[in-house]
């Protein structure tokens, strides 16, 4: 049950029974009325703007017609209250027995409370992480990582056919540079001295296994080759080895993708499937033979000051033409990018999400015009932009890795606090603001740190139903109707403030997915886990309001309901960011 999908429509079906709006009905929007929370609990559970948003095409004064309004809902039974403030807003207050029903639908959906359908099953593909694979990935790569996994989680949670898909980007420059770099540490595994790494190469530690797997498999053959010979059988080796090290530290941060495609694919036969996007936007007429004035700044690396063919991006929303086919007749990295976004269409998404670095801001516009070129507009395209990650240890900065030569690893920080305080510290800060990790400070057992304090409200949940199998010996609680119990019981307005955030679930849930921010659902849980833990405190003053009463059964179990619908809820969310619920902490 969705509070306020079920109010909303309650709300307009009073006002199409208003004489005033029935008469005028075909003047007025219903499309605009709101019902949500009010901002402050004191003054109801609900509220609308209704009046507000009608009473000029209706011709009259908004507090009059919400007095009519106010009217016309007292006459639902699962309305308590109702009152009109300021200039026109309607507050609503609900009957103890909607919450009590509300609590039941909670408890019998589970961890499906809060599932939606907006998604109606569109096909949507999430990209993210897509590091290149020449190296292990950095604390940077990590941000990309969780947020992306978490809204593909989120998105699949509210109705969407989600596909997670990492780009491996092994094409280019760089795997040449990756497969020199790793043939390096070959002839140090044959016992050269290389010295010093030459400046150009990457110098990390992880390429040392490489190279001595290449020995063991080839001896000194490959010593022996002409680099022609040698290179591409280096870089398959480099790849295949910088792929384990990339998917392992995925998984240790509890990242699954569904399909890893390879840039080199795009490039076979000739690079016919780019050759395929470009003839499709030929024929749109969106290519052209040109010449590009000099980029602002630094001149970018596909820029040439001769005739090249160009893509008529600007015509679709883009600052400037982008090039395709360099004038020695080789693409670009950019028709690599359309190629790629073409396959994705051509697989049937109707959305293709991007999670890239900050510094890919530059590449926001491009992929946004080619999206309206390749799909004619019909498919949706968005991309988030991560912030960086700065580290800090009791406050200091945290010093580069060895391993890596220049930069913190995910492994590093995954290793030192865990999995679950990295996925959720990631998400407690929007994606698109900087965000600071203190080492010393994720793993405190305090209120100040976010995923103990949520992960500690949902094992204490759990300690109340071992509670209640030590004080009640006999009671099977896993075969309680628990749903059935709280009806007529759960009636302290304390439990109904718990009650009543629980019910916000799934609206953060549809504005999460709508909006692309799994952040939200991170602060719903600490909101919900705050609202668990102090009501805990309270029956530590107020008997009467303890989970297990030994006195009365009964109540017992009804409360029972209330803490499972908690960590139904504490359960969902926690795996839609990516991290465990667990049942102890210690």
């Amino acid at each position: 049950m969705n509070l306020f999908t079920d109010f909303e429509a309650r709300i307009k079906n009073a006002l199409e029974q208003i004489d005033l709006i029935r008469e005028k009905r075909s003047e007025v929007d219903f499309g605009r009325i709101g019902v949500e929370p009010p901002r402050d609990p004191s003054h109801g559970d609900v509220a609308t703007n209704a009046a507000m948003v009608l009473a000029k095409p209706l011709g009259t004064n908004p507090r009059a017609l919400a007095e009519i309004i106010t009217a016309k809902l007292t006459e639902d039974a699962d309305i308590a209250e109702v009152s009109v403030a300021g200039p026109g807003f309607i507050n609503i207050r609900l009957a103890v027995g909607y919450w009590q029903r509300l609590l039941a639908s909670v408890i019998s959906a589970g961890t499906d409370y809060g599932r939606a359908a907006i998604g109606q099953n569109r096909k949507v593909n999430v990209e993210y992480v897509s590091a290149n694979p020449t190296g292990p990935m950095h604390v940077g790569h990590c941000r990309g990582a969780v947020v992306g996994d978490a809204l593909a989680n989120l998105l699949s949670f509210a109705g969407y056919e989600v596909t997670k898909e990492y780009y491996i980007n092994d094409a280019g420059s760089q795997i040449d540079v990756l497969a020199r770099s790793a043939f390096l540490r070959y002839r140090q595994a044959l016992g050269e001295t290389i010295g010093e790494i030459p400046s150009g190469l990457y110098p990390g530690d992880y390429l040392v296994p490489v190279g001595q797997a290449l020995a063991e498999e080839f001896g000194t053959k490959l010593r022996a080759m002409h680099e022609a010979q040698w290179l591409p059988i280096v870089k398959e080796r480099a790849i295949d080895a910088m792929m384990a090290m990339i998917r392992g530290d995925l998984t240790a941060l509890n990242v699954k993708h569904d399909v890893f495609f390879s840039e080199c694919s795009l490039h076979a036969g000739n690079g016919a499937p780019i050759r395929t996007a470009i003839n499709d936007l030929t024929f749109k007429g969106y290519v052209y033979k040109g010449t590009l004035p000099p980029p602002k700044g630094q001149l970018a690396e596909d820029w040439e000051d001769r005739e090249q063919t160009l893509f008529r991006s600007t015509e679709v929303g883009d600052d400037m033409d982008r090039p395709l086919i360099k004038s020695d007749g080789s693409y670009t990295y950019f028709a690599a990018d359309v190629a790629y976004f073409k396959d994705k269409f051509d697989r049937g998404f109707d959305e293709m999400i991007y999670v890239l670095g900050a510094d890919h801001g530059g590449y926001v516009k491009r992929l946004e015009a080619v999206a309206r070129g390749v799909s004619d507009g019909k498919a949706k395209l968005t991309v988030l932009l991560c912030q960086l990650v700065k580290l800090f240890r009791d406050g200091e900065p945290v010093k580069m890795s060895k391993r890596s030569g220049d930069f913190v690893t995910l492994r590093d920080v995954v290793d030192e606090v865990g999995r679950d305080s990295v996925r959720f510290m990631m998400l407690y800060r929007k994606n698109s603001e900087p965000l600071d990790f203190d080492f010393a400070k994720v793993t405190e057992q305090s209120k100040d740190n976010p995923v103990f304090y949520v992960q500690y409200a949902h094992a204490r949940c759990m300690s109340v139903f071992r509670q209640a199998r030590e004080v009640f010996p006999d009671l099977d609680t896993s075969n309680l109707d628990l749903a059935s119990a709280v009806a007529g019981a759960i009636a302290d307005p304390a439990e109904l403030q718990l009650v009543a955030k629980l019910a916000e679930f799934p609206r953060v849930v549809e504005a999460a997915a709508q909006s692309h921010e799994p952040h939200r659902i991170a602060f719903y849980l600490y909101d919900l886990a705050s609202s668990f833990h102090a009501h805990w405190n309270k029956g530590k003053d107020q008997p009467e309001l303890r989970f297990i009463n030994d006195k009365n059964r009964e109540s017992s179990i009804a409360r029972l309901g209330l803490v499972h619908a908690v960590a139904s809820v504490l359960k969902s969310g926690l795996g839609i960011t990516g991290t465990a619920a667990p049942d102890e902490m210690r």
